[in-house]
């Protein structure tokens, strides 16, 4: 089963650049990258929604949604802080670069919400190892841009 995840992050990092690079030619017919972003995120919310609906999934109450702590709420926010992001940085960095330095991102506050058991990921505590595998992919990041 822990290959069944992997392969399904592997898929869903693929995912990134494509998506990307379809939200740059959006922008360009749009002209604004958060307009761009916003029917990146509508069009994904109706693809959510309708699917919602079709597995049939029951839905919090209106009280349950209002007692959820406000921080919660803010993984959209982030969300939609990287698609713009990408939208940005992409077309001056190119897709490799782009997709290095936001994995080496990804990576680094991965190490730390790790190390401090945060946002509900278990604790997994900093190693040698594990930062010779940061350092490994910074030294990768930079070569990609380089070269």
């Amino acid at each position: 089963m822990r290959n069944a995840f992997i392969l399904v992050a592997f898929v869903a990092g693929a995912l990134v650049p494509i998506q990307a690079g379809l939200n740059i030619q959006l922008r360009k017919v749009l002209g604004d990258p958060v307009q761009a972003s916003f029917i990146s995120f509508l069009v994904g919310t109706l693809a959510l929604g309708v699917y919602s609906l079709a597995a049939r999934h029951t839905w919090p109450s209106l009280t349950e949604m209002a007692s959820t702590p406000l921080w919660l709420w803010t993984g959209g926010l982030m969300g939609a802080a990287f698609v713009t992001a990408t939208i940005l940085v992409g077309p001056k960095l190119g897709a490799a670069s782009m997709t290095a330095f936001m994995l080496m991102g990804q990576l680094v506050a991965s190490v730390v919400l790790d190390h401090y058991a945060l946002v509900g990921y278990p604790e997994h505590p900093v190693s040698w190892a594990r930062m010779a595998g940061v350092a490994l992919l910074a030294l990768g990041a930079w070569m990609i841009k380089a070269f």
